[in-house]
């Protein structure tokens, strides 16, 4: 009954903002890293963004930094990703996940939502 389920992709014109949301639900993820990945069609899936227990620690693709940010509220088991200043090479389908080991890893996230599409046209 463990899930993670994303929302908030949609399509945007490049220059534009979205926010993503990744709700869990079943168990609480305290104590766990979570991060947000992307998979464009044809390309690998990439780690875009990543914050530890209790949200301090953070860490991001270097072609996402100083656009997008990863939060999350603990009390509300609840990841955020707001993504500013879109550009089509952000078009992706969007998932987050949670695991515990050092957050840039991914083998560290063996928890995973079901991905949400995130348009950015221009």
């Amino acid at each position: 009954q463990v899930q993670l389920v994303e929302s908030g992709g949609g399509l945007v014109q490049a220059g534009g903002s979205l926010r993503l949301s990744c709700s869990a639900s079943g168990r609480t993820f305290s104590g766990y890293a979570m991060g947000w990945f992307r998979q464009a069609p044809g390309k690998e899936r990439e780690l875009v963004a990543a914050i530890g227990w209790p949200g301090v620690d953070t860490h991001y693709k270097d072609s996402v930094k100083g656009r997008f940010t990863i939060s999350r509220e603990n009390a509300k088991n609840t990841m955020y990703l707001q993504m500013n200043r879109l550009n089509p090479e952000d078009t992706a389908v969007y998932y987050c996940a949670a695991g515990k080991g050092t957050i840039w890893l991914r083998s560290t996230y063996n928890y995973w939502g079901q991905g949400t599409q995130v348009t950015v046209s221009s």
